[in-house]
Parts: C-alpha cells; structure tokens; sequence
C-alpha cells in the first residue's frame, strides 16, 4: 500500500477476490460490529473487493464510507458490487496506508482486515491510521495467525504448503503470524487503551471445503503466491502441483476440518 517495497503475498487471482467478496461483519468484523451506528464515519484500509465495506455501509448509513486499496483491480470490483448494491455513494479509491489521503480526525472508525500482515511496517501504518481517526474512535485491525492454523486429518502436503506460503511471506518482508502481534503493534503505536480478541473462520462442511480447498488449489498453481514461491527459489512447480493435490485430497475428506484464528484488536483513539 506504498511505493515502500511491499508485496500482496497472495495477489489478485481471481480465486482470491471471489473468496474475499464472501466476507462480511458477522464473519470478519463481529468484534467490531458494536460500533458500527448509523451515522458513523468509516474508513476501510485495504478494502479489497468491498464486501466488508459495503456491509459496514448498510449498519452506519447515512455515515461516509469509504474503501482503500494500493491497486486499482480491486477496486473495480468493488465499484460493480456497490452499484450492483445500490449503494453509489460509498467511495472506493487508491490509497496508500503509510500516507492516508485525508485530513487529520476524518473518521470515527478505522479499519483493517487482512492487512498488517502484508505490511513491512505495520506499526507505522497504525499510526497513520490513528491520525485519521477522530479522537474518541477506534482504529481496528484483525489477521490471520498462519502458525496458528490446524487441520484435519494430518496432510504432508498442507503442512508443506504452509511451510511454504510462512516462507513466502517472509521472503517479502511481510509477517504471516500478524494475529499474534496486532496487540504489541498497537502498543508500539501508542495507543493505551486496546481490546484485543481472537476469533477463528472453521471450514467442515463439503461445502465449505469445496471453497476453501479448491480454492487454495487453484491459488497454489495459478496466482501471485505461486509465482513469488518460485521466483524466491522456494519451491519447484513439481511441488506446487504436489500441495495442489494434497488440497484437493483434503476437500474429498467427508472428515476435512480447517481452523484459521485470527487475532483481533480494537485501538481507542482517547482524546
């Protein structure tokens, strides 16, 4: 989300933008949903699509709500959901989170999903993103913990796919385990008074598999993530095929069970 060096581990395949335009406040932002009135001021950070977004948008309407992203792919994306929606008003343009275009206390609520992890300064980011945040709001982020995820049955091939994307991550200077460290980030950033949480996506059902599974299949073939593993030099397409088929061997296990727990933090921006 700047000209800093920053790489989007996973890119913007398109099996990665379906699984993102599923998302929403009950299942990515519940620990926030408390503060999302009407009448609030919502930035969203790395806003993806806009599914999130949009959903905030119809609990604090008639608030501004407005997503950012570093590309414009994305964007475009979410532009067609929020007119498919009838919600043209919410704004969605590029921004870089390290120099938020907007003026100091613009919004009442600050958000990030999925995004400090992909960042070389996540710190640095809070901060910017409290100075856009008035005082009295909240600036509120939750990630993945990716040495945190488990599944079932025991798969060699998904444990080396998530040697291999922990791998990756960090060859971009990014930090895959972010859920674990939201909390001392935002220490670092300076805020005081912080409410941290966990909360974990669970996919059990043959449906649910069928989405994660085979899209995680498709991503370890075809997207950015398989394209940086090899340019790292971290893997061969032999063994991006390889982890392909371990991840569609676990979507056709009627006892396929994947947890991924996520760390969460909401940041008081006390006057």
């Amino acid at each position: 989300m700047t000209e800093e060096r920053v790489t989007y581990t996973h890119g913007h395949h398109h099996t990665v933008t379906s699984s993102h335009a599923r998302r929403g406040v009950d299942d990515s932002a519940a620990y926030l949903r408390h503060r999302l009135l009407p009448g609030v001021d919502v930035l969203d950070v790395g806003c993806g699509p806009g599914s999130i977004t949009l959903d905030m948008h119809r609990l604090v309407s008639p608030g501004r709500v407005v997503g950012v992203e570093n590309v414009e792919q994305p964007l475009t994306l979410a532009r067609a959901a929020a007119r498919e929606q009838g919600a043209p008003e919410v704004e969605f343009a590029l921004g870089d989170v390290y120099s938020l275009d907007f003026p100091d206390a613009s919004f009442d609520i600050v958000h990030a999903h999925q995004v400090l992890q992909h960042l070389t300064d996540p710190v640095t980011a809070l901060r910017e993103m409290r100075r856009v945040c008035r005082p009295g709001g909240v600036v509120a982020a939750r990630d993945a913990d990716y040495a945190a995820m488990t599944w079932y049955p025991e798969s060699p091939g998904l444990t080396d796919w998530l040697a291999l994307y922990r791998a990756v991550a960090l060859g971009n200077d990014a930090q895959p385990d972010a859920g674990r460290r939201l909390l001392s980030w935002a220490q670092h950033a300076g805020f005081a008074r912080l409410q941290p949480s966990t909360s974990v996506w669970l996919y059990a059902t043959a449906h649910e598999r069928e989405i994660w599974g085979m899209g995680w299949a498709a991503r370890s073939v075809e997207s950015d993530f398989a394209r940086q593993a090899l340019e790292l030099g971290l893997a061969t397409e032999d063994r991006l095929l390889e982890i392909a088929a371990a991840w569609r061997a676990w979507v056709g296990r009627e006892d396929g069970w994947f947890a991924v727990l996520h760390g969460e933090v909401l940041c008081h921006n006390d006057p």
